[in-house]
């Protein structure tokens, strides 16, 4: 069963934490998570699962950035969150939808117990551009029924900041090539820029 805006507005205090709280952003049956002003984009033409990626933080101005496609970009919620006796969801706005943005590739499921910022896996069917701040997905809460354990992950829990995926922590380190080629966003974006401009008018 999902909560009504009206009961989540009830459980504010107590099973809910929303920080920052605003009205206006109670729908009937959710409530809209705002886009925090910067991105980490993967560092790594290969991402290894046993290994800690490298990442290149991106800030979003408030003229806007433009996501390019095939780009996987790591986001966080403005809002931190802290849920009990509830389970948290988190999906896209039907309106972002729209645009072609992904929200979360697959992790909009969260857990009963978890405190923190949610980190966003966005991924633009073609170029869209974003905002700093914009109300980018919605959280509702899940009822649970048995006995509840509540999350205490030492990998995401209480997390301060966008969170790349910690999984090589699970996975046992083996032989291999150590080395990884790291892109070249400064080139990628010079020719981007280039493609995008008009020839020169001969004279």
């Amino acid at each position: 069963m999902i909560l009504s805006g009206h009961e989540i507005r009830q459980q504010l205090g107590g099973n809910i934490h929303i920080d920052p709280f605003d009205e206006s952003k109670l729908n009937p049956n959710s409530y809209n998570l705002s886009l925090h002003d910067e991105l980490l984009v993967y560092e790594e033409v290969v991402l290894d699962m046993r290994k800690s990626n490298r990442v290149q933080r991106v800030r979003i101005p408030a003229e806007g950035l433009v996501l390019a496609p095939n780009q996987l970009y790591l986001g966080r919620t403005v809002e931190r969150t802290e849920t009990h006796n509830l389970v948290p969801m988190i999906e896209g706005r039907s309106s972002i939808g729209r645009l072609g943005l992904f929200v979360h590739v697959t992790a909009g499921f969260g857990d009963v117990g978890f405190c923190g910022y949610w980190t966003l896996e966005m991924f633009a069917v073609q170029p869209v551009k974003i905002y700093p701040g914009v109300s980018i997905c919605q959280i509702f809460f899940h009822q649970i029924h048995g006995a509840i354990t509540e999350y205490s992950s030492d990998k995401y829990q209480n997390n301060r900041d966008i969170q790349p995926s910690l999984l090589f922590r699970e996975l046992s380190a083996g032989p291999g090539d150590e080395s990884q080629l790291e892109l070249d966003f400064n080139a990628e974006r010079a020719a981007r820029r280039r493609a995008a401009s008009p020839a020169p008018v001969p004279r």
